[in-house]
């Protein structure tokens, strides 16, 4: 897994960089400022080849810094740049301050909001190419300035023309952008934040580049290594936020099919039934070794037409519950997709009391949501081994004092977050909570978070579909059927559920997505 820091840990790491001797502030200015330069170049080869125009806004802070020394670095190589500060020269950190005046020593620097009138209208000189929005990064704890908002702004629209250029970059996050929660900090009535082509940040991403608003406005992420150690003295690593990954041990070795373990899906009445085969079929296809569909009497003629590898088992009542759990090989279930709350909240009852005695992993989904936010008296007999999927309205019902925390509007920074509130709630519920969107969150009580993040590369908009998340239910019950934790089982559940929509493409539905898992896991290697 990738690790992100927030914009606290990523100055700890520096500070004690920094403080151990092994780097001054100034070569890691220098180092950030050269890896923007190379990005682009990366990037945007066609820049490297000849000179270009650039316009760099540059903030009172040590981003600023960066800015200055990218600005020097493009005039090297023969560029016209011209420089733009938001905020007091006086007032900046000294490393900051030492790059301002180099800058100074070979051209002008600009006041942010008197900025657009040097070139609106110009028809003399090169067309602007490039402009670097390095005005706030990862330390910004209040709304970005209206003047900033508006200076940008104008900036982009002035030098805006019907072709590929000019390119915007941020570094480390465009202004205004919490690092830790994705999270717009504006003026109430300011523009909205610049969508940047490129934001360039350094040692690890933050949060705030796969959360919320952070995908739709940094482009694409570019992450630069300027020779930092990996984490602070004293960080443990559960306290850092991570990318979820595809897990270990997919593959099958030896064995029989109890040997992988006996997943009981339980599934609606007549007519209801299709979530459940779902996710039956998903548990299957990940590896389960047995998968058990569980249906009231009148609708096992519907599913036996329906399914072939996977068993159908009458499940009907607290006393049919509870004679099936009887069967000590069943070690993980699924309550929920499709079955009804009444049914549902029957079953999870029934479940939960009997876990008393022998606790089975459970993933509770969909129906079996509404159902336990409609009974609180529930949450306490939770047990550790339990996954819980709400999407954003059954967060809501289950964790209403929460949700709104998250609604609020954001007046400083670091702004609550989707982790933030995903590690509340799994705290809250004893048990890992998977708050799934296109910024799926997952956590488990004592705060260790992941987030699978379904952008950029991987984003995946064909999951939008009817009955896709019924199959994340069906992975992560074949994964905690297989002996994964349930952290991990609903890591590598988000990551593969992702990898399968990528993999199919446009025109996916859910029932394509268990298809899909063979073709995921030849991709990667796993026999």
């Amino acid at each position: 897994m990738t690790d992100l820091l927030t914009s606290a840990q990523m100055r700890a790491v520096e500070a004690a960089a920094i403080a151990s001797g092994a780097v001054t502030g100034l070569e890691l200015m220098e180092r950030a400022g050269r890896g923007v330069v190379e990005a682009i170049f990366e990037e945007w080869p066609k820049l490297r080849a000849t000179a270009h125009r650039a316009i760099v806004v540059c903030g009172p802070g040590n981003n600023g810094g960066d800015g200055f020394v990218v600005a020097r670095l493009l005039q090297g190589w023969g560029w016209t740049v011209e420089v733009f500060l938001y905020g007091d020269a006086a007032k900046m950190p000294p490393d900051a301050h030492h790059n301002y005046r180099r800058w100074c020593a070979l051209g002008p620097v600009g006041v942010l909001d008197d900025a657009h009138a040097g070139f609106v209208g110009e028809t003399s000189g090169p067309p602007v190419d490039l402009i670097v929005d390095a005005v706030f990064g990862i330390g910004l704890s209040r709304p970005l300035p209206n003047v900033v908002a508006q200076g940008l702004s104008k900036i982009h629209a002035a030098t805006s023309r019907p072709r590929a250029f000019p390119v915007t970059v941020a570094i480390d996050l465009p202004s205004g952008l919490c690092a830790d929660s994705g999270v717009a900090l504006v003026e109430e009535g300011a523009p909205w934040l610049l969508r940047c082509d490129l934001t360039v940040t350094f040692h690890c991403a933050k949060p705030g580049h796969y959360l919320c608003d952070g995908p739709l406005r940094c482009g694409a992420v570019r992450v630069v290594d300027i020779g930092l150690p990996a984490l602070s003295p004293g960080t443990a690593p559960g306290d850092v936020v991570t990318l979820s990954g595809p897990g270990s041990d997919l593959g099958k070795q030896s064995g029989h099919k109890f040997s992988y373990g006996h997943a009981l899906v339980f599934s609606g009445g007549v007519g209801q039934g299709g979530a459940a085969r779902l996710g039956a079929r998903a548990a299957l296809r990940i590896g389960a070794g047995v998968v058990t569909l569980g249906c009231p009497v009148a609708a096992l003629a519907e599913n036996a037409a329906r399914l072939d590898a996977v068993m159908l088992r009458a499940l009907e009542g607290e006393t049919a519950i509870v004679a099936a759990l009887a069967d000590a090989r069943i070690n993980a279930l699924c309550l929920g997709p499709g079955m009804g709350v009444a049914r549902a909240d029957q079953a999870l009852r029934t479940v939960l009391m009997h876990a008393e005695v022998a606790p089975r992993a459970l993933v509770l989904d969909a129906d079996a949501l509404t159902a336990l936010a409609q009974a609180p008296d529930l949450f306490s007999a939770l047990h550790p081994i339990c996954v819980l999927t709400p999407h954003a309205g059954e967060f809501a019902r289950l964790f209403p004092d929460i949700a709104a925390k998250l609604a609020a509007p954001a007046i400083h920074g670091p702004a609550y977050s989707r982790v933030d509130a995903t590690r509340e709630a799994a705290a809250r519920a004893g048990c890992v909570v998977l708050f799934k969107g296109p910024d799926t969150v997952i956590a488990r009580p004592d705060g260790r978070c992941a987030i699978n993040a379904a952008h950029y590369e991987r984003a995946a908009p064909w999951l939008a579909t009817a009955g896709s998340g019924d199959v994340l239910a069906g992975i992560i019950t074949g994964l905690l059927a297989r002996g994964y934790g349930p952290f991990d089982a609903a890591c590598a559940g988000a990551w593969l559920h992702v990898a399968c929509a990528l993999r199919f493409g446009p025109g996916l539905i859910a029932e394509d997505l268990p298809e899909e898992l063979p073709k995921v896991l030849r991709d990667l290697w796993i026999r």
